[in-house]
């Protein structure tokens, strides 16, 4: 199923597989990375096992899984392809905006992505400002004793 799910998906996809956690036999390795990279993927995202790790990591091929497994793939198996899947309770639809960076993956639903960048931009706005205040030595932080103080932690 995911060697035909490589052969459909266009270029810029990202390849999403929920193979619930199980790290018992990778769901790709090298082998199969080649192929997602000729066809112009623009990651892979995998609930599950990857093999061959040190040709992953030499790479400059976005591939986010759950873990690393010495044991190949199955070649036959239950699947399906263009379908909705949960990824630790992400969902995650067909079309949608798949990000991810050394902290972890998100999901953005393709209607809401102008939106939630408008957000994100702005958020990341506010926060360089806030670092460039901590760096400067100008912020208040008297919020936190104040906080203790009203959860009854006195550190006098």
């Amino acid at each position: 199923m995911l060697h035909k799910a490589l052969d459909l998906a266009s270029h810029g996809d990202v390849f999403v597989v929920d193979a619930g956690g199980d790290l018992t036999n990778a769901m790709l390795g090298e082998m199969m990375l080649a192929h997602a990279q000729t066809r112009g993927l623009a990651g892979v995202v995998i609930n599950g096992g990857v093999r061959d790790p040190d040709s992953i990591r030499a790479g400059n091929f976005p591939v986010f899984a759950a873990g690393v497994t010495h044991r190949g793939p199955d070649k036959v198996g239950p699947g399906e392809i263009n379908v909705a899947v949960s990824l630790n309770g992400m969902v995650v639809e067909p079309g949608d905006l798949i990000l991810g960076d050394p902290d972890g993956v998100v999901c953005v639903p393709y209607a809401e992505a102008e939106a939630i960048c408008t957000a994100a931009e702005r958020k990341h706005a506010e926060e360089t400002v806030h670092l460039q205040n901590i760096l400067a030595g100008k912020v208040d932080r008297s919020w936190v004793d104040a906080t203790l103080k009203k959860l009854g932690c006195d550190l006098g």
